[in-house]
C-alpha cells in the first residue's frame, strides 16, 4: 500500500507537510489531489475520484491520501498555467553536452509532439471556466516568428482575451522580441497576477531587473488582493552552498533581491516559475511559508498544466496531467528520459504538484 499526501494541521495549517510515502511498484501514480478530486493514471487508463470531501482522507487503487483543505469563503476564480510549450521542437531528450539517453524524434508522417500535448493541454482547459490562461515563456523552440505565430494560432485562437504570455530563454536566446512587454499585471477576482520578464537576450539563464523590482514592491504596497509573481526562471536558493555564476535559472544577485522583496512585502504569496520542466516547491528561512514553485512543462512528460482556485481565504494550485489519449502515449515514452531518471525528477511528490497557498502572517 502507498500512503501519499498532504497533512494539514488545523490549528497551524502553514505550510503542508508531506505524509509518509512508502514505495511502490508499476506504472500506476497518484497524479492529482484536489479538495473535492483524486485522479489515478494506470498507464492509459485515467480514473477519477470526484465528489470528495475537502481534508479527508481517502483510500483508492492502494493509495492512502488526504484531499486538500478548501480556504475559507467563497470561490472567486479559478485560472490555469502552462509553460514550456515548445512550438517548432523536433528533438526530446537531448542535452548539449550530455549523451545520456534516450532521444525521441519527429518520425516522417507523425504529428510533432509540441502540437499534439499543447492541443491537448488546451482541450483541457477549455473544459473549465477559467478566467485567465497564463503561459510562462518557452513559447517556441528556437526564437522564430513562424513557431511564435503558431504558438498564438493555438493559444490566442483558444482563449482570445484571456491569454496572458511572456518569453522564456528559448523565445529571447536568438534575439527575437516578441512578448517581451512585462512586467504586466493581471487583474482577477480576489487575485492579482504580476507577470514578470526573466530572460536574458543571447543567454539561457536568468535574470529580475531592478526596474521589475521596483514593479512588484510598488504593486505589494497598493494591491488590496493578494498577490501572485509569475515567471520562466526559477530563483536560486539562497540557501545553498554553491553560488554559481552561471547559475541557470535566476542568478544569485537578483535571486536574493527577488527574495527580499517578497520577505518585505506579505501581499505576495508565492512565485511560480516553468523552465526546469519539473514539479517542486522550495520554501526559504526568509520568507517563510511562501512557496517557491516550479510546474513540469507541456512538452514531455508528464505533461503538466496548473490550475489554481482562488478562495476568499487561500488558493489552491492544482497540477493536471495532459491526460488525452495520443499525449499520454507520448508521455510514457518520455518519462524514462536520461537514462531513466526523468520520472523522479519531473513529476516530483504529490505535495509539489497540488497543495494550498495561505494567506502571509
Amino acid at each position: 500500500m502507498a500512503v501519499l499526501g498532504t497533512v494539514v494541521d488545523q490549528a497551524h495549517p502553514h505550510p503542508p507537510r508531506p505524509a509518509l510515502t512508502l514505495p511502490r511498484g508499476g506504472s500506476v501514480e497518484l497524479t492529482t489531489v484536489a479538495d473535492d478530486e483524486a485522479v489515478v493514471h494506470d498507464g492509459s487508463e485515467v480514473r477519477v475520484y470526484d465528489g470528495l470531501e475537502p481534508d479527508t482522507v481517502y483510500e483508492y487503487d492502494g493509495f492512502v491520501f488526504r484531499t486538500l483543505p478548501r480556504p475559507a469563503g467563497e470561490l472567486l476564480c479559478t485560472f490555469g498555467t502552462v509553460n514550456d510549450v515548445h512550438f517548432g521542437e523536433v528533438e526530446c531528450g537531448l542535452i548539449d553536452g550530455m549523451e545520456t539517453g534516450p532521444v525521441f524524434g519527429v518520425a516522417d508522417g507523425d504529428e510533432p509532439y509540441p502540437i499534439t500535448m499543447n492541443r491537448g493541454a488546451i482541450h483541457e482547459m477549455e473544459q473549465r471556466d477559467l478566467a485567465a490562461v497564463v503561459v510562462k515563456g518557452d513559447l517556441t523552440s528556437n526564437g522564430t516568428d513562424d513557431e511564435y505565430r503558431e504558438f498564438l494560432e493555438y493559444y490566442e485562437g483558444a482563449f482570445g482575451e484571456r491569454l496572458f504570455h511572456v518569453r522564456g530563454n528559448h523565445d529571447a536566446y536568438h534575439g527575437a522580441t516578441f512578448a517581451a512587454d512585462a512586467p504586466f499585471v493581471v487583474g482577477l477576482p480576489g487575485v492579482t497576477l504580476a507577470v514578470i520578464d526573466t530572460s536574458i537576450p543571447g543567454h539561457a539563464t536568468g535574470q529580475v531587473t531592478g526596474e521589475t523590482l521596483r514593479v512588484l514592491h510598488d504593486l505589494a504596497a497598493e494591491a488590496e488582493d493578494p498577490i501572485l509573481v509569475l515567471g520562466h526562471h526559477h530563483v536560486w536558493s539562497p540557501e545553498s552552498n554553491v553560488r554559481q555564476e552561471g547559475y541557470f535559472g535566476i542568478n544569485p544577485d537578483d535571486s536574493e533581491r527577488l527574495i527580499e522583496v517578497v520577505a518585505a512585502r506579505h501581499g505576495i504569496l508565492g512565485y511560480f516559475a516553468g523552465h526546469t520542466h519539473r514539479n517542486r516547491v522550495r520554501r526559504f528561512g526568509l520568507t517563510g511559508d511562501t512557496p517557491w514553485v516550479e510546474v513540469a512543462c507541456v512538452k514531455d512528460f508528464p505533461g503538466a498544466w496548473a490550475e489554481y482556485r482562488v478562495y476568499e481565504g487561500g488558493i489552491l494550485q492544482v497540477m493536471r496531467r495532459i491526460s488525452t489519449p495520443d499525449a499520454l502515449v507520448w508521455t510514457d515514452r518520455t518519462r524514462a528520459m536520461y537514462d531513466g531518471a526523468y520520472f523522479g525528477y519531473a513529476f516530483g511528490e504529490l505535495h509539489d504538484r497540488c497543495f494550498p497557498i495561505w494567506p502571509r502572517r
